[in-house]
């Protein structure tokens, strides 16, 4: 049995930028919101950099292949991405399965999986132009950072960042669809934030770990995909084809979790109309 990946047909196209934009203006107006999880993330900035730091330095300077420069790009961009890819918490479509709204989604004509995910990157950007920009401008002030010194890696960490984002997005769908079968999703829910904040590489990165766990980590699990791959892009570990070699494994990731949520959502919506619904 094949799976319909809903893509933006030409004719939704236009609809899909709408939601976009309205994902953007939706979360444009939660100003105060936005300027206290701003100044979260740069506080829990210092503390990580000040531990990094010091990590390096009782290395030598050099810790796991990173330098103290792009150890605190690390920290600084770490802290950005958070809101970007919407690491911790979304729970809209498990509490419209729960109160019974989810069925207006279903009758719009464009799929919901797209329709989430249009309005997930509208918001994405926004928080590029606010939650992402305010702690790394803090952080370029008070340390040092490492500047890409080849002129690919910019294009290549926005596709990254990108790719990090429609992953994160196709896992959180996953983790809320399984309200259609549990209604109440705060099991799973936790399980992931666990997950999330260690196999990402958001405590610290993923190279300190043993180098037979890596590989299992990159190709078997998509946490990586989703902070450790664009803050690696961005800091330019390794050489171009590294680089390549990380967005090709973010890209298998962002279509194989979107092809994931759009077979389970058809699951799900049987199990709705078994249910009555």
């Amino acid at each position: 049995m094949g799976i319909d990946v809903p893509w933006p047909r030409p004719g939704t196209l236009r609809t899909s930028l709408a939601l976009a934009g309205a994902g953007f203006r939706r979360w444009a107006t939660y100003r105060q919101a936005m300027l206290a999880g701003a100044f979260t993330n740069t506080i829990f900035g210092f503390l990580r950099c000040s531990v990094m730091l010091a990590v390096a330095g009782g290395a030598g300077g050099v810790a796991a292949g990173y330098r103290g420069p792009q150890l605190v790009t690390y920290v600084w961009v770490g802290q950005g991405l958070l809101a970007v890819v919407q690491l911790w918490g979304w729970t809209e479509l498990a509490d419209r399965v729960r109160t019974g709204d989810v069925q207006c989604d279903l009758l719009r004509p464009i799929h919901p999986v797209l329709t989430y995910l249009t309005a997930d990157l509208g918001r994405a950007a926004f928080a590029m132009c606010t939650r992402f920009a305010a702690p790394l401008v803090v952080g370029a002030l008070a340390f040092q950072l490492y500047v890409p010194h080849r002129l690919t890696t910019y294009p290549l960490a926005l596709v990254s960042v990108l790719a990090a984002t429609v992953v994160s997005f196709g896992v959180r769908y996953l983790v809320n669809l399984s309200a259609f079968w549990l209604l109440d999703i705060r099991g799973v829910l936790v399980a992931w934030l666990l997950c999330a904040n260690v196999l990402t590489g958001l405590y610290f990165p993923l190279a300190f770990l043993p180098g037979w766990v890596q590989p299992i980590l990159w190709y078997g699990t998509p946490f990586p995909s989703i902070l450790q791959a664009p803050v690696d892009v961005l800091v330019e570990r390794g050489s171009e084809a590294h680089q390549l070699s990380i967005l090709a494994v973010q890209l298998g990731w962002a279509a194989a979790v979107l092809a994931l949520a759009v077979l389970v959502q058809r699951r799900a919506e049987r199990r709705l109309v078994v249910q009555g619904g």
